[in-house]
């Protein structure tokens, strides 16, 4: 039911915030697409991933030395460097939703404001990262729940711009605790319209990726997931 309210609270508020909200989001999703295209086809990349597939085709074991003999510094440099800002423009988005689902009228620049944070937001990721996998190590099952127990870190960071990306990581797992699986039931309820999405980016006849779906489906999943992050806030606080 919980779930239900929130998507339902989301979808009236994409309507009212329309069609703002949705300009952002085409601009959000274009810099995502590029990013994740600009990874692949940096010097060096698309050809190493090309040439691992056709040695793995041709009956050679699997290695990291498949992956690495082809790849050039530039392009992994650049692609690393992307790797890491991706982080900013998704903070920056969830700073747009979080403000919009609070019944403020967020702005562009409110989207842009992931930049505030680049080294915690790097932080963050580049921990809650090696966290999940230590904890997948052990099993696919403790890799998922390490994974929605650090979820409301960058909230928490948006909220509360002094605190460290460790405290923040730490009070993600306080909020989180008897609610993960409620945000994995909400996460699960979007899964048609993630399929919908790939499906779309798969069978357009274009040269690259085109998730036109995400136009719709970043400002559902992140208005609704912003709601959630108050929700338990306000638990917390009672």
């Amino acid at each position: 039911m919980q779930g239900f309210e929130l998507k339902a609270n989301a979808r009236k508020q994409m309507r009212e915030n329309a069609p703002k909200l949705f300009f952002i989001s085409i601009a959000i999703v274009v810099i995502l697409t590029v990013m994740s295209e600009l990874q692949f086809r940096l010097p060096g990349t698309a050809a190493a991933y090309s040439k691992a597939l056709e040695r793995l085709a041709a009956g050679e074991t699997p290695n990291l030395s498949l992956y690495f003999t082809n790849y050039r510094p530039v392009g992994v440099m650049l692609a690393g460097l992307l790797l890491l800002i991706r982080p900013v423009v998704e903070i920056g988005f969830m700073n747009y939703c979080l403000k919009t689902s609070r019944g403020g009228k967020g702005s562009f620049s409110d989207a842009l404001d992931g930049f505030q944070f680049f080294v915690k937001a790097i932080l963050i990721r580049i921990i809650t990262t090696i966290l999940v996998a230590l904890w997948s190590l052990l099993f696919l099952f403790p890799g998922i729940v390490a994974f929605y127990r650090y979820r409301q870190a960058y909230y928490i960071l948006l909220d509360t711009p002094g605190k460290s990306a460790l405290d923040c990581i730490r009070e993600s797992k306080k909020l989180m605790a008897g609610n993960k699986l409620n945000l994995f039931l909400i996460d699960v309820s979007f899964i048609g319209w993630y399929i919908c999405d790939m499906l779309i980016v798969i069978l357009l006849p274009v040269p690259f990726s085109l998730p036109i779906v995400s136009i719709w489906l970043m400002p559902y999943t992140g208005l609704t997931s912003a709601a959630f992050y108050d929700r338990l806030m306000t638990q917390m606080a009672v």
